[in-house]
């Protein structure tokens, strides 16, 4: 990867991190003023995504090393990796919520103090994700960044939880103040359901599940590529945004090693242009009659 491109994910993940901070902050001493579970949860989450962005600035700037003696196949599973562990801290996230939420609920001390405070915090907080989401987001499909894309997820769904949180403190401030924890498990909800996609996918590319799409890309390339006579064993695998491609093709067996080498160059670059970031080994062997 070229240095504008590192330079340009380690900014954005730096910048996360700073507007995780802000964030952390502010909801923390809103949520214990007004006493509202729905800005306390917020500024829990807001502390993880915290932990979450400085991970993502750490393995951003560790996954882009080239390929050493002890990592031949680079750094690039560092950002998965990355991924999982955001999964966790988002999972206790929810565990935090549902448990006081329930509780409160259970107890009936529902009630909140709702002021202008209450909602500058979420309104500042929903500006501010929206602004970091797109911004992860666009340099994550740039680059193929999935520590960048979790992080981008992060701040998506702080956008959903916090508009949640919004509708709880309008419920609150005509009175239905139970409205607040039931935002709080809205919340929950919405951080499970990104988890879960999230740690889906980051546990799949650990344990090098083909990607589908991927996968069906090359196998398109070569059932087109009429000059080999059939191939086998392809397997696919991905670290990070690289990807690597494995596999046999089967020539003519009076064809010479030039013309055979040509074919299978033929074949890489074909691949590598309609996938980037793949690196690509083809073996070579005769087709036995």
């Amino acid at each position: 990867m070229n240095t504008h491109a590192q330079r340009e994910k380690k900014v954005v993940a730096a910048t996360s991190v700073v507007a995780a901070i802000f964030l952390t902050g502010f909801k923390l001493v809103v949520g214990i003023i007004t006493g509202s579970l729905g800005i306390l949860s917020e500024a829990l989450h807001s502390a993880l995504d915290l932990v979450a962005a400085g991970i993502t600035w750490f393995a951003v700037r560790v996954s882009d090393k080239p390929a050493d003696r002890d990592h031949q196949y680079g750094h690039g599973k560092v950002e998965n990796l990355s991924a999982l562990i955001e999964t966790f801290l988002l999972l206790i996230t929810c565990a935090w919520i549902i448990y006081e939420a329930v509780s409160r609920l259970i107890s009936g001390e529902t009630h909140i103090e709702v002021t202008v405070w209450s909602y500058i915090v979420v309104l500042t907080s929903i500006v501010i994700d929206i602004s970091r989401s797109r911004a992860l987001k666009r340099v994550a499909v740039k680059h193929k960044s999935q520590a960048l894309e979790a992080d981008a997820l992060h701040f998506s769904t702080d956008v959903w939880s916090s508009a949640v949180v919004l509708l709880g403190l309008i419920c609150a401030n005509f009175g239905i103040y139970i409205a607040d924890s039931i935002a709080a498990l809205g919340v929950a909800l919405i951080v499970i359901f990104i988890s879960y996609k999230l740690g889906r996918r980051a546990i799949n590319v650990l344990l090098d599940r083909v990607p589908d799409e991927t996968y069906g890309k090359i196998k398109t390339i070569l059932d087109d590529f009429t000059e080999i006579e059939r191939y086998h064993d392809l397997k696919v695998r991905a670290a990070g945004a690289e990807i690597f491609t494995e596999l046999n093709i089967h020539v003519k067996k009076e064809m010479g090693i030039s013309q055979s080498h040509e074919i299978s160059t033929r074949i890489e670059k074909m691949i590598k242009s309609e996938i980037p970031r793949c690196h690509v080994h083809v073996h070579i062997e005769p087709e036995e009659h």
